[in-house]
């Protein structure tokens, strides 16, 4: 379903015509960020909203190795965040794609732990691609329109 958010959000800034959009990459990159947005939203649900995860089922994903999982739950939110502000800036947007790819890869093991321990999630066949699309993206974008130029 978030998949379907990136495609139609980078869609809708690459058709729109606006000057700022006229790139894949760059429309690409915004697109990821209205993702993030949304994703990141979920941090910071409260119980009791149904209409989306929310903290308690994502602190509930957080393998339990790692330690004070509801401030990591608050923490790679704020990140997705601060990612998702870095992309729509040009002069950011390298720094924020690099970390995002990063941010992508640490987090693959609270979805692996969640999927293997039989919660409510996208299955590992569809998720694992799904993270490696998001960690393209966000190293494509990282990559910038100056990077091409002095290749």
């Amino acid at each position: 379903m978030i998949v379907i958010v990136l495609l139609v959000a980078t869609l809708a800034f690459r058709l729109s015509r606006v000057g700022r959009f006229g790139t894949w990459r760059v429309s690409a990159a915004h697109g990821l960020a209205v993702m993030l947005v949304v994703t990141a939203s979920a941090h910071f649900v409260p119980a009791g909203v149904t209409f989306m995860p929310t903290h308690a089922d994502m602190v509930a994903m957080v393998p339990p190795f790692v330690p004070f999982p509801s401030l990591v739950v608050y923490l790679t939110g704020v990140l997705e965040l601060a990612g998702a502000a870095g992309l729509v800036l040009e002069r950011t947007r390298r720094a924020a794609g690099i970390c995002l790819a990063l941010l992508f890869v640490g987090l693959l093991p609270a979805n692996v732990y969640a999927a293997l321990a039989g919660q409510d999630v996208t299955p590992l066949w569809e998720r694992i691609p799904e993270q490696v699309l998001y960690i393209a993206i966000a190293l494509w974008a990282a990559r910038g329109e100056r990077a091409l130029s002095r290749v």
